[in-house]
């Protein structure tokens, strides 16, 4: 895929989405982190229902160190992996009391050095929270720029390390959005609804579906 391709790409998509965000909800950075922390291998919308109650109790580290291990399993065991993140989480949050006075550090080092956070999480955090031009790549976004043609790669960290080549710099801090957004709604794993995106013509899968 040439370069100019890919600039009308993400021009449609802006245009078609001028402020996109997360859809987890979240009050503040440190919740923005738990919910991201608990997103690996879950969806946003079964992430929302179990942090719906769990945020109106904590909204610091202090607090969700007070609710501990055991309280934090009663609202997260709808999630996979629960177990794990709750172990991670309360760890996480000691470290945040100890070394970062209760707050989000903003540097990809320190967020990667804690428990259960990877570069995808640290990539969300840096965007969300702290306005850094970084894209993360997960599942949705991994299979967009495959199947499309605009940042192909063998893995995720390729296509991150590519799309962060080839993306022109006025569109890098919401590209994340824009291509998890299509790969969650349109460009969908079995058979995507091309006949529905905006960027049908453009895009080189060569096995579209006849409408």
């Amino acid at each position: 895929m040439n370069q100019e391709k890919r600039i009308e790409i993400f021009r449609r998509l802006r245009e078609a989405n001028p402020h996109p965000t997360t859809e987890l909800k979240y009050g503040n950075t440190f919740q923005l982190l738990i919910a991201v922390m608990l997103s690996a291998q879950s969806t946003d919308v079964g992430v929302n229902k179990a942090t719906r109650a769990l945020f109106r109790k904590v909204r610091t580290p202090q607090a969700m160190l007070r609710l501990g291990e055991e309280g934090l399993k009663k609202y997260i065991k709808t999630i996979g992996l629960y177990n794990t993140k709750a172990k991670n989480i309360i760890r996480t949050c000691e470290i945040l009391v100890e070394k970062y006075h209760g707050k989000v550090p903003d540097t990809r080092e320190a967020l990667e050095a804690l428990p259960g956070v990877g570069r995808k999480t640290a990539n969300v955090v840096l965007n969300i929270a702290f306005g850094q031009p970084t894209i993360a790549v997960d599942t949705h976004i991994f299979r967009v720029c495959n199947r499309t043609g605009l940042a192909p790669g063998k893995n995720v960290n390729e296509v991150e390390r590519k799309l962060l080549k080839v993306v022109p710099d006025e569109f890098r801090h919401d590209a994340h959005h824009w291509l998890i957004l299509l790969g969650r709604y349109t460009c969908v794993a079995r058979t995507p609804r091309c006949g529905s995106c905006v960027i049908e013509d453009l895009c080189e899968y060569r096995h579209k579906p006849e409408i």
